[in-house]
């Protein structure tokens, strides 16, 4: 068994890996603009939430506590204009179309 490292390698300070870790997981967050509005988004963890479940606008798939997600607001909001997102639904919500829900006999188009 070889013995362990302590220093990063390929010239990576300790700082870079820290900084990293916490934009992943609930760091600070950022402005985007969406739709014509700012939009603040924050990543979360997830493990504050534990035992709360959401619904992913995005998908309409539900976010199980203790999954890592973003929430989303406008700037404009308040704190019941929150949603919570996965994050690969939004990075892909402007090439999502709405959903149209339609009876089994209604035609497509």
């Amino acid at each position: 068994m070889s013995p362990r490292r302590n220093r990063p390698r390929g010239g990576e300070s300790p700082d870079d890996s820290a900084r990293v870790g916490g934009d992943r997981y609930g760091g600070g967050g950022r402005s985007e603009e969406w739709r014509g509005e700012e939009w603040s988004v924050r990543p979360v963890s997830g493990a504050s939430a534990m035992g709360k479940r959401y619904r992913c606008p995005g998908c309409d798939q539900e976010i199980p506590s203790g999954v890592p997600h973003l929430v989303a607001w406008s700037e404009y909001g308040g704190v019941d204009d929150r949603r919570h997102w996965h994050k690969a639904c939004w990075n892909a919500k402007d090439r999502r179309t709405t959903r149209v829900q339609r009876s089994r006999n209604a035609p497509r188009y």
